[in-house]
């Protein structure tokens, strides 16, 4: 019997260190009332990354912000909210033309679902060979959905030319994307693309459109740390100053 035991606890041990199931590739959390984050991952430089983006349940559909990083969720995030809440997802927007924001705008657009960029995200796609939007935004605008009202906001060039952050006023809710860097983060991340001399301006912009946001949702960090942006302010003017000593 002790040996049938022994033998049974090491095939256990086996089983738990060679037979590990796949790490989950999509996470979905409630942040606040109708309001969810959906997180999926990628590697970048050897490290696998979330990427969150957000999704609004209202009277008239689903509204998505960005779409997944990871190509094979596309389709498990639609099934996910189908369940989830018995609704269809009728909007997508992309914040900028990088592929953790809009892999998955062509797939989208071609089931159906309204698709949405700025103008300048679209050259800028188009330019990059990226995914395009049906539907361009040539300003800042705002959207009446259901009864969920929201403004997308340009406040100047910053992680890229292009990005945009999405204002729910009467929530709160400041979805700043890759803009905006986790409480934590020790620097802005990935520059190749970026604008440093802007960038701080670019941020307090965003400070003075979105008063006492409630909650940030931001891209690659902890999005429930409320200091997010004042701790980005500060790291682009480290890095303003780095670059004009």
């Amino acid at each position: 019997m002790r040996i049938v035991l022994l033998t049974i606890a090491c095939i256990s041990c086996l089983a738990s260190a060679f037979g590990q199931p796949e790490k989950d590739k999509l996470a979905i959390a409630h942040l606040t009332g109708d309001f969810y984050i959906y997180t999926t991952y990628n590697t970048y430089e050897g490290t696998r990354v979330p990427a969150n983006g957000m999704y609004l349940v209202t009277n008239s559909g689903v509204v998505m912000f960005d779409t997944p990083w990871d190509t094979t969720q596309f389709q498990p995030l639609l099934d996910s909210i189908k369940r989830r809440h018995n609704k269809n997802v009728i909007m997508c927007f992309a914040t900028h033309w990088h592929s953790d924001k809009t892999a998955g705008l062509e797939y989208y657009r071609q089931i159906g679902i309204k698709t949405y960029t700025t103008s300048l995200t679209d050259e800028l796609s188009k330019k990059n060979n990226k995914k395009r939007a049906e539907f361009l935004m040539s300003q800042d605008t705002t959207f009446q959905v259901g009864q969920y009202s929201f403004e997308t906001y340009y406040p100047g060039q910053g992680h890229t030319e292009d990005n945009i952050i999405i204002w729910f006023k009467k929530e709160k809710i400041l979805y700043g994307g890759c803009l905006i860097k986790g409480a934590d983060a020790e620097d802005l991340g990935y520059l190749g693309d970026a604008n440093v001399t802007a960038y701080a301006s670019t941020l307090l912009n965003v400070q003075k459109k979105c008063p006492n946001p409630r909650f940030i949702i931001i891209a690659h960090s902890d999005w429930m740390n409320i200091n997010s942006l004042q701790h980005s302010i500060r790291l682009a003017k480290k890095l303003t100053k780095k670059e004009n000593p």
